[in-house]
């Protein structure tokens, strides 16, 4: 088995211990049916503590021990956060986990029903690997599943009506040698995290491969032989008519100039409040630069690995939806220029999202700065706002207030470009924008996450 080929013109890597891979699961799993798509499903075991650290809770829920930064925790925290909205809009139950979890046994007994069944049988409704599939991972979050014990997996594999017979000895032996190999070859080839997608068309020497569930409409279109033209990523929506607080007249939307991501997120953010009618509130934030990918040594620590994995695909996944090469990804120079810019703009009653699209088309199109006031002179006078007094604004009282609100901004954690505020809840990232416009439905809105549980 090799970690980038495969029958099936799809491979889909999931690890049970992942909640972004669980709530992959039925997304998948109904693009693949509506296709008519075979798709090869296998176990890749995260190795979480290399790269975000190690925590354990106590019986009361508290954190006992844990070897964490604070931005390690944020990243945890928000990524629980953000799997139970989209959890609970299903009516699923994603608890966080006590500990860091060994899924070992559980990918082991993957690989053993894929044993039974054929690639084409995997994949139909009430397979043998579906049902091992939802066994494990439904129980799992509700903390009902012990998935670190033997004959727990043993039990389950009977449970679906598979046959068990020499699984034991499988998973203390042959499977666990197999797996352990199979294992270090798919993260050698680049695969650090789930869900990860792997296209493998024949006529593309290189495959195709996604991170997250947010490139499926993606790997669809690169399913269906490319037809129409290419889809953004998103989410899925939701088209419940959800009840809540009084819906506000605009949503907040947090931006870096230098983020290629909220550059990538302007056209269709805009596209949203056309078709929504909601006013978009701009707010400009300092976001770290984007990490480059640095040579490393064949003897490299497996975090030194992934992290250079990460920013490897970071870089491409951004050139791949950008509508023109993307230059200089990495500039780590950031001033309020742009931000008291805007400020003007908004005190001069001019058109806020104009000025932001000046601004990103002058620094990531014509490679122009914006570093300086007298860079943001020069657009706000392109957009025939007046900029007498501009200077002595940004001097004193504008200067004053684009630290403020990016201070306010950061001490509330929003420290990812873009991030989205509906009623103070962040969305980080384009992808939210299918379920944020159906929040605009009837006048209401809901914020979906629910109780906030301890990671």
């Amino acid at each position: 088995m090799q970690p980038m080929a495969s029958d099936a013109p799809l491979i889909v890597y999931i690890d049970f211990k992942s909640p972004y891979a669980y709530l992959a699961i039925e997304p998948t799993r109904q693009m693949l049916y509506r296709s008519g798509i075979v798709a090869d499903w296998r176990p890749f075991i995260l190795d979480i503590g290399s790269y975000l650290g190690t925590a354990k809770l106590d019986s009361k829920g508290e954190v006992k021990e844990h070897k964490r930064s604070a931005e390690q925790w944020s990243g945890v925290k928000y990524a629980y956060f953000d799997c139970r909205r989209y959890a609970n809009l299903r009516q699923l139950t994603v608890r966080g986990t006590v500990k860091i979890w060994n899924t070992q046994l559980p990918a082991l007994g993957m690989f053993w029903i894929k044993q039974q069944e054929s690639l084409a049988q995997q994949c139909q409704p009430g397979s043998l690997l579906s049902c091992y599939i939802d066994a494990i991972y439904k129980p799992f979050w509700k903390r009902e599943l012990d998935v670190e014990q033997l004959d727990i997996i043993e039990q389950i594999i009977q449970q679906i009506g598979a046959d068990s017979t020499g699984f034991r000895t499988y998973a203390c032996g042959e499977g666990q040698d197999f797996n352990a190999e199979f294992q270090d070859a798919t993260f050698a080839a680049g695969v650090y995290g789930v869900p990860t997608y792997v296209v493998t068309e024949p006529s593309h020497r290189t495959p195709h491969v996604f991170f997250g569930r947010e490139h499926l409409p993606r790997v669809a279109w690169h399913l269906s032989g490319k037809q129409g033209p290419a889809p953004e990523i998103a989410y899925e929506s939701h088209d419940q008519k959800l009840c809540g607080p009084t819906m506000p007249e605009s949503l907040t939307v947090c931006i870096d100039f230098k983020s290629p991501s909220a550059y990538l997120a302007l056209a269709p953010t805009l596209a949203w409040a056309q078709k929504t009618a909601v006013e978009l509130d701009w707010r400009i934030i300092t976001t770290p630069a984007l990490k480059s990918p640095m040579a490393l040594e064949a003897t490299a620590a497996r975090s030194e690995l992934h992290r250079q994995f990460r920013a490897k695909y970071m870089a491409m996944d951004l050139q791949r939806y950008a509508p023109h090469e993307l230059i200089d990804l990495y500039d780590t120079h950031r001033t309020d220029a742009a931000a008291i810019g805007l400020l003007w703009a908004i005190d001069q009653q001019a058109n806020a999202s104009g000025y932001i699209t000046e601004t990103f088309t002058t620094y990531w199109q014509q490679q122009r700065s914006i570093d300086t006031l007298a860079d943001i002179k020069t657009i706000l006078e392109k957009l025939g706002i007046d900029t007498a007094g501009f200077e002595s604004f940004a001097a004193t009282v504008g200067g004053q207030r684009a630290a403020e609100v990016r201070e306010a901004l950061s001490r509330k954690g929003i420290t990812t470009s873009p991030t989205y505020l509906l009623n103070d809840e962040p969305f980080q990232g384009r992808q939210h924008l299918p379920l944020l416009a159906s929040h605009f439905t009837d006048g209401v809105i809901d914020t979906l996450a629910g109780a906030k549980q301890s990671p």
